[in-house]
């Protein structure tokens, strides 16, 4: 479980408590992957509880205690933060497309971007979301308000000043937070330093050095869609569903296939046979056995089940001329 604190107004008060359960209503209808769960409330010490996600907010990953405590491990592979950014903008659209009308989140921020144990991001917080008219979402109409909510450096310009609010609010937000996965760095005028580093042609010395094998072009490339998303007119950030995120999911797809392709290159490099190296060393010692082992170009590989309950390992022999499935080799045993 993980506990969200609200603000002290949604303990006490006839209108704190209204404002608690609307955000109660909103929540409890949201299912999504890239959507944070809600499980439960504690309506007295104002807290939604929801499903534990083991590492954190983006914000330790990236700046906080994640790192004091080793924990940020996972955010040294360009890959993963690729496949953040996407998964943000996949429930930020879900929001946007939600029905009868458009939920504007207002506060998407690192803080409020939980990872679980895969690096799975899900927004969370939507506290001070905001249901808006259709027309909002599809045409250029937006919805005023008398005062501006977020935080600063990822609240919409254009709407902290004009009070003018759209589903493009968000996008801004977006913007900032993957520049933030690019850098590493504050999100204080990080707009115009990743601008000023990419016309000076030093964009590489800008990204975050933890990160050891940036792809230089497809970085490139996220940042210049970051930087389009943080424009300081609504009208000049593209559109989330049509543009944004298919070039996000494209680049997502990119860094999966490189994982892949590293994993199998791992695998081929691994010796294969006695006349090919040193064969690897098994994790954990082999159960002995009277049989005798099988003939031919083969591995030792252990594997520990939990099933037939009367052996704790199994010895497998994989070989170049036929593979030996576990059920025969535990007929045999």
């Amino acid at each position: 479980m993980a506990l969200n604190d609200l603000e002290i107004e949604s303990r006490v008060g006839s209108d704190g408590k209204l404002k608690m359960a609307m955000q109660v209503d909103i929540l409890g209808c949201i299912r999504h992957p890239n959507m944070v769960l809600l499980v439960g409330t504690c309506p007295e010490e104002g807290a939604l509880i929801y499903e534990y996600m083991e590492n954190g907010s983006l914000e330790d990953c990236l700046f906080g205690k994640k790192e004091e405590e080793g924990g940020r491990w996972g955010m040294r592979s360009w890959e993963v933060r690729f496949g953040i950014a996407a998964d943000i903008a996949t429930g930020l659209l879900f929001l946007h497309q939600t029905k009868p009308e458009p939920l504007v989140h207002r506060d998407l921020k690192p803080a409020n971007i939980l990872l679980d144990h895969n690096y799975v991001s899900k927004i969370s917080d939507v506290g001070l979301a905001r249901l808006v008219p259709a027309a909002v979402a599809e045409n250029e109409t937006h919805c005023r308000e008398t005062a501006a909510a977020g935080t600063f450096c990822y609240i919409d310009p254009e709407y902290q000043q004009s009070g003018m609010l759209g589903v493009k609010s968000d996008v801004y937000s977006l913007g900032i937070i993957i520049l933030q996965l690019l850098t590493g760095k504050p999100a204080m005028g990080l707009a115009h330093q990743v601008q000023h580093s990419i016309q000076n042609e030093i964009f590489a010395q800008i990204l975050d050095p933890s990160v050891p094998d940036w792809p230089i072009p497809q970085a490139l490339s996220l940042a210049n869609l970051a930087l389009q998303c943080a424009q300081l007119r609504r009208k000049d950030r593209p559109d989330l569903g049509s543009f944004l995120l298919p070039q996000l999911q494209m680049l997502r797809d990119f860094g999966r296939h490189h994982r892949h392709h590293a994993q199998d290159q791992d695998v081929v490099s691994e010796p294969t046979s006695q006349h090919s190296g040193t064969p690897p060393t098994p994790s954990t010692p082999t159960t002995p056995t009277t049989d005798q082992p099988v003939q031919g170009n083969s591995l030792i590989f252990t594997y520990k089940i939990s099933i037939p309950p009367t052996f704790t390992n199994f010895t497998c022999m994989r070989s170049s001329k036929k593979t030996i499935s576990l059920q025969k080799l535990h007929d045999t045993l």
